[in-house]
């Protein structure tokens, strides 16, 4: 009796194994290509801005819905550094294209939706950058993924609070926007 019991037990173990590893590495495995997914999408936003000049609302909301396409939810921190070029400095005769010293100042998320009109309607829709203004935008999943969710109840391993799908882009503006 106490060996059927024993056999029972493992050809169930076993038949679990055989189930939830090839799933846990499925979804793995999924996530790794929404990693990339969300990798292109932030740099052809980053490279956009930076060749042409200017956010629009369309554009950010366009980069907001290809997010929302990859099945996830995400938190987008957006930080716009304009280039302040000081030109009450005086140079000095070796560095004469440079007048001054060139200090940035920043705007972040909750300035750039208002500057945009989302969720507001004082902002102009449009952000026009110079060139030498920086833009840095970072992307974090918000929601647990499917392989968060397997781990999690069946392997006992708990990754509370973190983020398996990040990434960043940054890139300095190429033209002056219009």
């Amino acid at each position: 009796m106490q060996n059927t019991t024993t056999t029972v037990i493992a050809i169930c173990t076993a038949a679990a194994l055989l189930l939830v590893a090839p799933l846990v590495t499925l979804a793995t495995r999924n996530d790794n290509v929404v990693q990339e997914n969300v990798r292109l999408i932030v740099d052809e936003f980053v490279t956009d801005v930076q060749n042409t000049g200017t956010l629009t609302t369309a554009k950010y909301q366009d980069f907001e819905n290809k997010l929302a396409a990859t099945g996830n939810t995400y938190d987008i921190d957006i930080e716009i550094q304009h280039l302040d070029e000081n030109p009450g400095k005086k140079t000095t005769q070796a560095n004469y294209t440079k007048i001054g010293e060139n200090v940035y100042y920043s705007d972040y998320t909750t300035q750039v939706l208002n500057q945009l009109n989302i969720g507001t309607t004082t902002g102009t829709g449009k952000i026009i950058l110079k060139e030498g203004d920086r833009i840095v935008v970072d992307v974090k999943n918000t929601n647990e993924t499917q392989a968060q969710t397997l781990k999690s109840s069946f392997l006992s391993f708990s990754n509370a609070g973190q983020y398996v799908i990040q990434e960043s882009g940054e890139g300095m503006i190429k033209v002056n926007g219009k």
